[in-house]
């Protein structure tokens, strides 16, 4: 082994890193490593501009990289110089929530669904051509983007990392990989390596593979289905097995808090301006704030659990997409839950029928809203939320709007292809 690399990501989940050499690896788990924070967004001023990054040890593995020098990789905790916890750290963020789990005799573990597109060409100056045909569950045994997936499958399993099952999605060259449960602080590390792997094996064979929520107009977006649940100790908090749903008091509580809180933390969940092209009716995609059973159009889904296996009892939140920051997300999308369990929230009636083809009298009539349409509309519900600011942190919370709202300004400057071709040759 040469060298050592130290991860960690700025607040909106870029993932950035420095190298070590094994001599500094004894100093780096005692002391941490020095670097300057003012230089990654959404960290330090200039004027407290320099944190340590103390390395995870329990995260260190062996990167399968090309080259004769072998790389390790181990995730950073970012603290102050005097070594107290830096709220610009979206790792700590999540430990934050996590703690406060714990203190309520919790575990919170996750299983998100990775959806993303593979293209021969990356650059936004080259029209976008699936390399595929295929939809759901196609079996192809020549086409090279499947081939790509299952040599990054293959590569994740060598790190260690455990995936449940692969498959091709329903959008031409679009394909999903799903994580095996964790808890979820070892799965937001586990969401970062695997979006990391999955355009480094794709860029070996001479593709582009991009995590972009809607790169293609006309087909489903990607989406980051999360199934979740909560554990005490070995017992699964949610599983009920005398209610009609297999679910717990804590399960109903938890749906209520992600339904009543839903449009507060679709702005973490769903970050970038791209996010809200995929949340639309027509693609599958979850639009409305209501929970069912095995129903795509709603933004909490209870998959039935296993015959004789309570421990599968889970619930599946359908909004947030692969390009968010996975530590925000299971952050906000943790306090929303536990809110829901702590003030006792009721929960409404399931949704048994398609809301897409509901009216919106029917859906007022049953009390449904819609999720954010827009970025602005999305960043506007977080600004009021308290939820959200606690959640995550003074420093985190500010920031975080105010780049969001720097790009939605720019968005809103853009002349768009819809525009030329719709609007040129007429007025």
């Amino acid at each position: 082994m040469r060298f050592i690399q130290l991860e960690f990501t700025d607040v909106l989940g870029t993932p950035k890193a420095f190298n070590i050499t094994p001599a500094e690896l004894e100093n780096a788990l005692e002391e941490g490593m020095t670097f300057d924070g003012s230089a990654v967004d959404g960290f330090s001023r200039v004027q407290e501009a320099d944190v340590l990054a103390h390395p995870d040890a329990k995260t260190f593995q062996i990167l399968p990289l090309p080259g004769e020098a072998s790389v390790a990789r181990m995730f950073c905790d970012i603290t102050h110089l005097d070594g107290t916890p830096f709220g610009g750290d979206p790792r700590n963020v999540l430990r934050r929530s996590l703690e406060r789990a714990r203190e309520r005799g919790f575990s919170f573990y996750a299983s998100p669904d990775l959806e993303y597109f593979y293209f021969a060409d990356g650059s936004p100056a080259q029209a976008l051509r699936p390399l595929d045909n295929g939809s759901y569950f196609d079996l192809t045994t020549t086409d090279l983007p499947t081939e790509v997936r299952k040599q990054t499958v293959l590569t994740l399993e060598d790190m260690g990392i455990p995936v449940e099952k692969s498959q091709h999605e329903d959008a031409p060259s679009q394909h999903e990989i799903d994580l095996r449960y964790t808890d979820a602080l070892t799965m937001a590390d586990t969401v970062m390596t695997t979006r990391m792997l999955v355009k480094e094996v794709a860029a070996r064979n001479g593709l582009y593979a991009t995590f972009m929520p809607k790169p293609l107009a006309g087909v489903q977006g990607s989406g980051m289905h999360t199934h979740m649940s909560l554990f005490e100790g070995d017992t699964n908090a949610f599983h009920d097995p005398g209610d009609e749903y297999g679910l717990s008091k804590v399960a109903k509580g938890f749906i209520a808090g992600l339904l009543t809180h839903a449009r507060e933390i679709t702005a973490v969940t769903n970050q970038w301006v791209n996010s809200y092209k995929r949340l639309v009716i027509g693609y599958e995609a979850p639009v409305y704030v209501a929970w069912a059973r095995n129903n795509r159009s709603v933004v909490v889904n209870v998959p039935h659990a296993k015959k004789d296996k309570k421990e599968s009892t889970r619930i599946e939140y359908r909004a947030p997409d692969p390009a968010c920051n996975p530590y925000l997300a299971f952050a906000v999308i943790l306090a929303a839950g536990l809110k829901g369990v702590e003030e006792g929230y009721d929960l409404p009636e399931p949704t048994e029928t398609n809301l897409y083809q509901s009216t919106p009298e029917e859906r007022l009539a049953d009390g449904i809203t819609t999720l954010p349409g827009s970025l602005a509309d999305a960043v506007a519900e977080m600004e009021r939320s308290e939820l959200v600011a606690d959640a995550l942190g003074e420093h985190v919370f500010e920031w975080f709007i105010r780049n969001k709202k720097a790009e939605w300004a720019e968005y809103k400057t853009q002349v768009t292809q819809f525009e030329l071709d719709r609007y040129l040759p007429r007025l």
